[in-house]
């Protein structure tokens, strides 16, 4: 198993890095544009779409995707399509976590496979747009995710006590939650003076965020997109649950499916967007 997830790791690497630092943006948009196809035709799986209706939820994703590619909607700037997702994820991904697991089903398929595809496009559109803005930008949106998510580890197994959502997942606690948000305060101030200090073609989210709102409302932002990140990782975890399934899909040998690794980044990527655009 170790092997598999090592070798799966060095290609995602290889295929992912030259996307990502390519000197134009397409290459990043089409590829998380195939990645975001296959979540598209996981979340149909999970949400009892069958087998040919989740091929076609994942290429109603995919096609959205692509007309959006096409028509130049990414990196237009500030879009409704940001705020519409902070709504849904803020109101609906609260709802879904408060009902949890057991509710989830009595919802009705139609409800949630338009929720599905809402929530995929809109985070696909700001990853591209994010592209656009800038490599610094989208490496710091990612970072503030990946450390968020170490932080909370490391922290919930020092300190864990207060389980978060134990019919969820179980090993998420408050405290993990409150070491995530401190590691991505860390990371903010440090990357500010990064900027401050060599110029990196764009300024990251924590710059934008502090030109925007000063310290205060940089420390308030980073709580509520550390937030939405761990709330994005309920929601996969909830519809998983809700599903009897362990992994989104086997699309990735040893790291489970596309979901099980962009769970996080579904919420946060939008909303840092259209906080960034205020």
């Amino acid at each position: 198993m170790l092997k598999q997830r090592v070798i799966t790791a060095v290609v995602l690497l290889l295929v992912l890095l030259p996307a990502v630092f390519a000197p134009v943006s397409w290459p990043f948009a089409v590829l998380t544009l195939v990645m975001i196809t296959a979540a598209g035709w996981e979340w149909g799986r999970l949400n009892g779409a069958g087998a040919t209706g989740s091929l076609v939820m994942g290429a109603v994703v995919g096609g959205l995707c692509a007309a959006a590619l096409h028509f130049g909607w990414v990196g237009v700037g500030a879009s409704p399509a940001w705020w519409l997702a902070c709504g849904v994820w803020v109101l609906g991904g609260a709802l879904a976590v408060k009902v949890g697991p057991t509710a989830w089903p009595g919802l009705p398929k139609a409800a949630r496979w338009v929720l599905g595809v809402a929530m995929l496009f809109t985070a696909w559109l700001a990853l591209a747009s994010a592209k656009v803005v800038g490599l610094n930008y989208l490496l710091s949106v990612f970072c503030l995710v990946w450390v968020a998510d170490i932080s909370a580890y490391f922290g919930g197994r020092a300190f864990g006590r207060r389980k978060l959502a134990p019919t969820i997942s179980p090993g998420k606690s408050w405290e993990g939650v409150w070491s995530g948000m401190v590691g991505v305060m860390v990371l903010a101030a440090a990357w500010i003076l990064i900027d401050k200090t060599w110029p990196l073609g764009s300024a990251s989210v924590f710059t934008l965020l502090w030109q925007r709102f000063d310290v205060l409302g940089l420390m308030l932002a980073l709580v509520f997109l550390c937030a939405m990140s761990v709330l994005g990782d309920l929601v996969e975890s909830l519809v998983k649950r809700s599903a009897g399934a362990k992994d989104s899909s086997q699309l990735l040998p040893g790291h489970g499916g596309v979901l099980d690794r962009v769970d996080a980044l579904l919420p946060v990527f939008p909303i840092a967007m259209a906080l960034s655009s205020l």
